[in-house]
């Protein structure tokens, strides 16, 4: 991959982690109700998830994954599913605490785990069969056929790893810091909701994603 092709791909994964999506929409869900120490978690789920799908297309099995009517339908659901179940979540959900700050007398407190937030930012990206189509229509086209693939794919792989993480970095602190300044619990509340709003209207425009012919 010489520099210019190199350049190219990075200045579109910029732009491709820049695109408001699931991803994003979990970092400000995740800085809003518990800051960005807790959020950074998040984070290394949502890169994993984008690690997994790049070896999955960088191994060949993504032409397949795609090709199969049922394969794809299996992941596009569940994707529907998840994203549906984490727009519940925020809906139901009480309106949190300031991340730091005392919690009210008999108010609990729950800050999920390290695991669960690396679990669900994994999941979110992993299981978007957008982003699996979208690396095999666009990746490949910046892979030169006749070097070795490895080193591209790593190379494009760290590309996609640096801009994400600096977006995604970039979203959880907005929030974290929308947070901070919130201070009726009615406020928070609703900005709660309103995430979880647009995860459901991710969902739905997932549900509604074709492959193209």
């Amino acid at each position: 991959m010489d520099w210019h092709t190199w350049l190219t791909f990075f200045a579109a994964s910029w732009l491709i982690s820049l695109s408001p999506g699931a991803g994003a929409i979990s970092c400000m869900t995740t800085g809003l109700r518990h800051g960005w120490r807790v959020g950074v978690w998040n984070i290394v789920g949502l890169q994993l998830g984008i690690g997994a799908i790049l070896v999955v297309v960088a191994a060949g099995l993504g032409a397949l994954l795609a090709a199969s009517d049922a394969a794809f339908a299996v992941v596009k659901w569940f994707g529907v599913a998840y994203l549906l179940w984490l727009g519940v979540q925020q809906w139901r959900a009480p309106a949190h605490a300031l991340a730091g700050a005392e919690p009210a007398p008999g108010a609990r407190q729950e800050v999920p785990t390290r695991r669960q937030l690396v679990l669900r930012g994994f999941l979110i990206n992993a299981s978007n069969p957008k982003g699996l189509v979208f690396m095999l229509a666009v990746l490949p086209q910046f892979v030169d056929p006749s070097a070795p693939q490895l080193p591209q794919y790593l190379l494009c792989g760290l590309s996609l790893f640096i801009t994400d993480i600096v977006v995604m970095n970039g979203y959880t602190l907005l929030a974290a810091r929308v947070l901070r300044a919130l201070r009726a619990p009615s406020h928070r509340l609703w900005l709660q909701r309103g995430f979880g709003s647009l995860f459901i209207v991710a969902a739905l425009l997932l549900s509604a994603f074709r492959r193209s012919s």
